[in-house]
């Protein structure tokens, strides 16, 4: 399912074509090929819900009415609200407006390999983002060949775990018939609107989309990232990428932009998860004595603490909401809130999922809904980490009866609420400001950068073949 839309962000399947890794310092959190024709038509039922998109043929991101072809996948329902930012100029007032303007809706997402062979590629993006690995300004120049060193060393395992999903991710599939849902539910409210989808660590990439952006002509433009709740690490990532792309470019330097920065805390969202949660507790012998646990991505304590990442004051808030409007309901079971998906050898936002199924099945409970909140698709880490992985943990830990809240997907209300969101957001787009310089200045001195890249090269080199460092490696990564 296609909207108006393309592709975008740098690669590593295929290296990023632009210099898009250097760090904004003005970003902090608060601002923090294939071109395929795919067509899709999904009525499903793969026990994770039910599904009502259709996915259209779209070629290097344009729409067009007749589909080329069907395929099944999952899908769901849709609705939202938003925390907004803007950048620059004109200010725009009415959603009349709307219709003498080309408007666009850029749709971020994290991206996810599509074939067990893109498994270490897509490592290597994921990992040589400044915003993922953190390091030191002195020892940045190792971003890559550290990169390079992790995603080698993390591709075996990562491979089983999308060979036991199919063989790759259908994060790009699911992105694109929820893209195709919220055009349709933007023109049901009589915006006309291209939708773009925008990967940040594979195809198709934040890049690809803004030029499509730009072959378009589009005059108006909201950034809408899937991801729920605002951190450094996935909405401030991808935000950075589009402040590098936008100030060095002078037609997107003047066009009007307003971006969602977090929108876990609108009716439609909270009302959507309390839907599905409700009904998978139904599916329960005793729905009252099931616990309903959320599970959310976590990220490094030094994000919240030295960076000032809200991300974990956002999701406790989001918890708290989706639990008011289920006790609204009637619903009053108990709940807890643990962190999955820890990577190396950091501290990681506590406490774990992992640690805490064991507890939960030592303290006697018998029945638990596992509920992936940060997550508004299907992917890995909901059909292989929670499907599998912790609900063999769980089992084996004592816990009888497990369920599991399917992922949004493209339920109605939840993609309404998205289109709500983006209407809402208009009329605030202003043009982003161009800054002042980068904290990577430097590195624009090419000497300076092949020497860093050598002596780095050497070092990932050296590391490679220290079995005590593969080791230790290992021992952190796996």
């Amino acid at each position: 399912m296609e909207a108006t839309y393309c592709a975008g962000v740098p690669s590593r399947g295929k290296l990023p074509v632009s210099n898009l890794r250097k760090s904004d310092p003005g970003l902090k959190w608060v601002t923090s090929q294939r071109k395929a024709v795919v067509s899709v038509s999904c009525h499903l039922s793969d026990g994770l819900g039910e599904s009502s998109c259709k996915s259209h043929g779209f070629h290097r991101g344009s729409y067009h009415g007749d589909a080329v072809g069907k395929r099944k996948d999952p899908i769901l329902h849709t609705r939202c609200s938003a925390g907004v930012s803007t950048y620059g100029e004109r200010f725009l007032e009415s959603h009349s407006r709307a219709t003498e303007d080309k408007i666009g809706v850029l749709v971020l997402n994290l991206g996810g390999p599509e074939t067990l062979h893109d498994v270490q590629p897509f490592l290597f993006n994921l990992f040589s983002d400044p915003d993922i690995i953190r390091l030191p300004r002195l020892f940045r120049f190792l971003q890559w060949p550290l990169a390079k060193l992790i995603s080698v060393l993390r591709a075996p395992k990562s491979k089983e775990g999308y060979a036991a999903i199919g063989g790759g991710s259908p994060l790009r599939k699911i992105t694109d018939e929820q893209a195709h849902a919220l055009k349709m539910a933007l023109e049901a409210k009589n915006m006309s609107v291209n939708v773009y989808v925008g990967m940040r660590y594979w195809y198709p990439f934040t890049e690809e989309a803004v030029q499509q952006i730009k072959r378009d002509k589009i005059t108006r433009l909201v950034v809408l990232p899937l991801y729920p709740q605002f951190s450094i690490s996935t909405t401030g990532s991808s935000i950075r990428v589009l402040q590098n792309m936008f100030r060095e470019d002078a037609y997107l330097s003047r066009l009007p932009v307003a971006i969602i920065q977090s929108w876990y805390q609108r009716e439609g969202y909270v009302r959507s998860m309390a839907d599905l949660i409700a009904k998978e507790l139904e599916r329960f012998p005793k729905p009252e004595e099931v616990m309903v646990f959320f599970s959310a991505h976590g990220v490094p304590v030094s994000y919240v603490e030295d960076a000032g990442d809200p991300y974990k004051d956002q999701m406790e808030e989001c918890i708290y909401l989706i639990m008011q409007e289920l006790k609204a309901r009637g619903i009053n079971n108990d709940h807890t809130l643990a962190y999955q998906s820890r990577v190396g050898p950091v501290q990681w936002l506590k406490p774990y999922t992992d640690e805490v199924l064991v507890e939960l099945g030592q303290r006697g409970v018998k029945s638990l809904l596992a509920v992936p909140v940060s997550f508004v698709s299907e992917h890995i880490e909901t059909l292989e980490e929670i499907d599998i992985e912790y609900k063999e943990l769980a089992l084996q830990s004592g816990i009888k009866n497990w369920g599991r809240v399917p992922a949004l997907n493209c339920t109605s209300s939840f993609i309404t609420d998205l289109a709500d969101a983006a209407i809402e957001a208009l009329p605030s787009a202003k043009a982003m400001t161009n800054s002042e310089g980068t904290s990577e200045e430097m590195d624009n001195d090419p000497l300076r950068y092949l020497v860093k890249m050598f002596f780095g090269s050497v070092l990932a080199f050296v590391l490679l073949l220290s079995p005590k460092m593969v080791l230790a490696f290992r021992h952190h990564l796996f």
